[in-house]
């Protein structure tokens, strides 16, 4: 099942981070719940979940941002795309990009991007086959 997270899911969904990039599930704090609670309360940020056995096992967070180029028409960023090893390769992380491209569509978005640091090709196969291509843009990160 594909949907949008609720409050419930932060434990879950901090493990299944520790199968992206993450070393530990972070300390359960103030901080963590506020921001934990504004992501929530956020109407323009979608934390997309795929729950199986009752299970967070993939998800990604869709960011629409709103813009004043394009008609004042908005565009969506996808982050934070994974999937637990034990359920890949059975189309879920494209499940929960169709549900961003969903979601993108519904607020009028002229595009949606994605940033990966992966450099497997199977990784970035998943996201060629949900419709994204390289040869657009360059993209460049300066970490703070």
């Amino acid at each position: 099942m594909i949907r949008e997270a609720k409050e419930s899911d932060l434990l879950p969904l901090l493990e299944l981070y520790l199968h992206l990039h993450e070393k530990q599930v972070p300390e359960q704090n103030e901080h963590l719940t506020a921001v934990w609670q504004g992501i929530l309360q956020d109407k323009n940020h979608h934390l997309i979940v795929c729950e199986e056995d009752g299970q967070i096992v993939s998800s990604c967070v869709c960011v629409v941002i709103l813009n004043l180029t394009r008609n004042a028409r908005p565009y969506a960023l996808i982050e934070n795309v994974v999937t637990h090893p034990d359920y890949r390769q059975h189309g879920l992380a494209l499940a929960c990009l169709d549900y961003a491209r969903q979601i993108a569509q519904k607020e009028n978005c002229y595009k949606i991007m994605l940033l990966t640091g992966a450099k497997d090709e199977a990784t970035l196969h998943i996201y060629r086959k949900a419709g994204y291509n390289s040869n657009d843009k360059t993209a460049f990160i300066q970490w703070l």
